[in-house]
């Protein structure tokens, strides 16, 4: 029997390969005219791929057809919590418990609301893609279940591949991605961990000697954990404080051992509002945010522009930043499309400014980087 384009794209939901639902359902809206299940669907499908715009408009579409249906009110309030208002998005969560009492996904996003709801971690989730928990459930991927029975029957296999390789994981979590005996405190180091005279000097950071070895300790467990931006931040802390000489001397020498990461790899990624109120503190971090560019100035061997930092859906800015790139992008940035940075955090005359890595903007508008 032949299947409606409706049913196909919501199989391919369930997939999750929105992007071609949504070019299946956008060729088939003067069929679908006033048909709730179809702006449901193409707004559930825009939102995953990132594009939260269109899917407020197909959603609010669906809200003239049908008011109190679970994913659209789902949908709606996802939207808000994206964008931090998380006192809108509490509305919608609670008209969801009013009609469907057990709604796991509600309670889940009122519980983070309610316990980590700040600007900062909601912008972190979004980027991670952790916020994705909270959208409307897309039910069970065919693809997955098919896999399952596979999976199960090669999971013993795998168990001894795995424990031949434990040995070497063990290595790395005890400490061995790196010999740090050049840059460990000894215990002399540990026990005048002070400058004692302070005289004439200006410290950034007025810390106690138990403050300075436990910011130490961290940027070392960090490192170890391939958490270099949370080591930096740390090393930071201590170069620009009222530590010993030496140990300033040690957190210099250990920043050097940190590496460049990737898209994929960046941990930690602190969001404009951090770096921006204390930029010495994450200075030689790397972050990735989203946005769009103005004020383009390419040269043979350069590029230079401004990111607006949050301002990708077009509805607030959080921040303009000078960004540069010592190799011109390619293929260029395009100004007229969402764009995510990855970039080192640097500092010119007292303000930020970023050193560009790498860029990642997408045909369809998501700034979802494929991994």
């Amino acid at each position: 029997m032949n299947r409606s384009v409706l049913d196909i794209a919501q199989k391919l939901l369930r997939k999750h390969k929105f992007a071609k639902a949504i070019t299946l359902l956008e060729g088939r809206s003067d069929v679908y005219e006033d048909n709730f299940d179809y702006y449901l669907t193409l707004g559930i499908a825009c939102l995953y791929v990132g594009d939260a715009g269109s899917a407020a408009s197909y959603f609010q579409k669906a809200r003239t057809i049908k008011l109190t249906d679970t994913r659209l009110l789902l949908g709606q309030a996802a939207i808000y919590l994206r964008r931090g208002d998380t006192d809108r998005a509490v509305r919608y969560y609670l008209d969801i418990q009013d009609n469907d009492p057990n709604n796991k996904t509600a309670a889940g996003a009122m519980d983070f609301i309610r316990t980590r709801g700040d600007y900062g971690t909601i912008c972190r989730w979004v980027d991670s893609g952790k916020i994705k928990k909270f959208y409307p459930p897309l039910g069970s991927n065919p693809a997955i279940v098919k896999g399952t029975f596979f999976f199960f029957c090669t999971a013993v296999l795998a168990c001894i591949l795995i424990l031949r390789s434990v040995q070497g994981k063990k290595n790395i979590s005890s400490g061995l991605r790196a010999d740090l005996a050049s840059v460990t405190l000894n215990i002399d180091e540990k026990k005048h961990a002070q400058q004692t005279d302070l005289s004439g000097s200006v410290y950034r950071y007025l810390l106690t000697a138990s403050q300075i070895t436990a910011s130490y300790d961290k940027a070392l467990a960090y490192f170890q954990e391939y958490r270099d931006n949370a080591a930096q931040v740390e090393l930071n802390r201590i170069a620009g404080s009222n530590a010993a000489f030496a140990i300033r001397q040690k957190a210099r020498l250990f920043m050097s051992y940190l590496k460049e990461p990737t898209f994929d790899t960046l941990t930690d990624n602190y969001t404009y509002k951090e770096v921006s109120s204390d930029i010495p503190l994450y200075l030689d971090c790397y972050v990735s945010w989203t946005g769009r560019i103005s004020n383009v100035d390419t040269t043979e061997n350069s590029f230079r522009c401004d990111l607006l930092v949050g301002y990708e859906e077009m509805q607030r800015v959080e921040g303009v930043v000078p960004l540069r790139f010592t190799v011109v992008p390619t293929p260029p940035i395009d100004g007229e499309k969402p764009v995510r940075i990855l970039a080192k955090v640097n500092m010119e005359d007292g303000k930020l400014i970023l050193e560009g890595k790498a860029v990642y903007q997408s045909v369809n508008g998501s700034l979802e980087v494929k991994k």
